[in-house]
C-alpha cells in the first residue's frame, strides 16, 4: 500500500504543506516542502524549542522561499536535508520524513507509515 500525501501540483513551487503522521495524540506534525521538482517532509518542531516550525498552518517557508524558517525565533534550515544556516541552532537538524515521487503524486516512504492525510492507496 502507498500513502498519499498530495499531488506535486497541489504543492506551490516553492513551497509548504503541514500533514499528520499516526492518529490523534500518537500522531506528529509534520510539513512538506517544495522547490522545482524536489519535496522533502520534516517533522513541525523546531530543535531549539521544540515549538511548532509554521507561521501560519503548514507554512513555514523564508519570506523569499529558499529556507524553512521557525515562526517562533526566525532560525532557517536548508530545504534539502534540514541543517539549521542561520539562529540559535546553527549545526543542528530538522527531523526528516521520508517521502518520495510517485508519478504525480507525493507518497511517504516505506519506512515511515500511518499517514492521516486524505491518503489512498495507489493505483499503479
Amino acid at each position: 500500500m502507498t500513502i498519499r500525501i498530495c499531488r506535486l501540483s497541489d504543492l506551490p513551487d516553492p513551497g509548504s504543506l503541514g500533514f499528520e503522521l499516526g492518529p490523534g495524540v500518537e500522531g506528529r506534525s509534520c510539513v512538506l516542502v517544495r522547490r522545482g521538482d524536489a519535496v522533502w517532509a520534516y517533522e513541525n518542531r523546531c530543535p531549539h524549542t521544540g515549538a511548532p516550525l509554521d507561521w501560519r498552518p503548514g507554512q513555514v517557508l523564508s519570506p523569499e522561499g529558499t529556507h524553512i524558517q521557525c515562526a517562533l525565533h526566525l532560525a532557517q534550515f536548508r530545504m534539502e536535508d534540514g541543517q539549521c544556516v542561520h539562529g540559535p541552532c546553527v549545526g543542528q537538524s530538522l527531523r526528516a520524513v521520508p517521502v518520495r515521487r510517485e508519478g504525480a503524486w507525493v507518497v511517504l516512504a516505506a519506512t515511515d507509515r500511518g499517514a492521516s492525510t486524505s491518503s489512498e492507496e495507489a493505483d499503479g
